[in-house]
């Protein structure tokens, strides 16, 4: 009970300090409020918990994995209790792997639940000052009401409370829900987590049963603010096992299965993306260049010619210029005789 007194502070500390956040919005005195800090404290308490959440999935793959070198260990040694509880340490020691962890956040919890239990039911419910509830707080949470029944009533105690059909209503709605969820989160973990080869599936497949009868029967004696924390933390633990469950299968189960499917798609499609980027690339730069323009005319470039061939053009040339100067007097344009023709008489 000593451990129960100590957490007390903390877990009544975070209440008043959610009411305090909560109650410019709905009240000091409302029953929003006070729900609401319960449903505060518990993201509180489960945002502390992650990193033992984390060490939890560690433990369960690894178990996952080294089961078949379990079956080997219990084969072996059979008839041998101790030797097989000795090599059982000794394989988890080498391979890192601590049964208790995949326990840790349950057992943790169950202290800050009994702490809960004691702020409503012996300081609320009793109007006795508890941890960090003063005795204002304390009266003004008792007076306190969700849907006109008190956060400390509870089913076996509704007629104590001022009235008791609506607290049997909302603490059998609230009993429910409470002990749906923890059969659902349960069921998702055996069908889609757990691999086909794991001998504790059987004892899971019981335990899915068990645990919400014990929850259904036991929940008549919780307080109306016990039931809204345990059925937040519910929710809370099936969001992030369907995280996990998605994101961080165990392998050789029917989710790891739906991973590996996923994944190829995803790559099929970056694939696709890409392909389909690079062809538009492609279209892109081919539009961008200009078509090659036609080439203009070539200029011919004069032929080289021999001397003869200059010789024979020039002497053409002159032939013609002489021919086409004649007179018909012979040559002459005056009309004289020609030079050099001295006719003697």
């Amino acid at each position: 009970m000593f451990i129960i007194e100590w957490i007390e502070y903390p877990v009544s500390w975070i209440l008043v300090a959610w009411h305090t956040v909560l109650s410019p919005l709905f009240g000091a005195a409302s029953g929003i409020t006070w729900a609401l800090s319960i449903v505060g404290l518990v993201v509180v308490i489960r945002i502390l918990l992650i990193p033992l959440f984390v060490k939890q999935i560690k433990a369960q793959r690894n178990m996952q994995l080294i089961q078949p070198k379990m079956k080997e260990i219990q084969k072996k040694y059979a008839g041998d209790r101790e030797r097989q509880s000795q090599e059982m340490m000794k394989l988890y020691k080498e391979t890192g792997t601590n049964p208790l962890s995949s326990c840790l956040p349950i057992i943790l919890q169950a202290p800050i639940f009994f702490a809960l239990f004691r702020v409503l039911q012996y300081g609320i419910a009793q109007e006795k000052p508890v941890g960090a509830l003063t005795p204002e707080l304390t009266q003004q949470a008792h007076s306190a009401s969700l849907l006109g029944v008190p956060l400390y009533g509870t089913f076996n105690n509704a007629a104590e409370t001022p009235n008791p059909t609506a607290t049997h209503i909302l603490t059998v709605v609230l009993i429910i829900l409470m002990t749906a969820t923890t059969f659902t989160t349960q069921r998702q973990l055996i069908l889609k987590n757990s691999a086909s080869d794991n001998p504790m599936v059987k004892q899971q497949k019981i335990l899915m049963y068990v645990f919400p009868l014990i929850f259904l029967f036991s929940g008549l004696a919780f307080p109306v603010g016990v039931l809204i924390y345990w059925l937040t933390t519910n929710l809370w633990t099936m969001g992030q096992q369907f995280w996990v469950i998605r994101n961080n299968p165990i392998p050789n189960s029917p989710a790891h299965a739906a991973y590996l499917e996923r994944q190829k798609a995803k790559e099929a499609k970056k694939a696709a993306k890409k392909a389909a980027s690079g062809a538009v690339a492609v279209a892109e730069v081919e539009a961008v260049v200009e078509p090659e323009k036609p080439a203009g005319p070539v200029r011919q470039q004069p032929k080289r010619k021999s001397r003869s061939q200059r010789g024979s053009g020039t002497a053409n040339t002159g032939g013609k210029s002489s021919s086409s100067g004649d007179s018909p007097s012979g040559g002459n344009p005056s009309g004289g005789p020609p030079k050099g023709s001295n006719k003697k008489t």
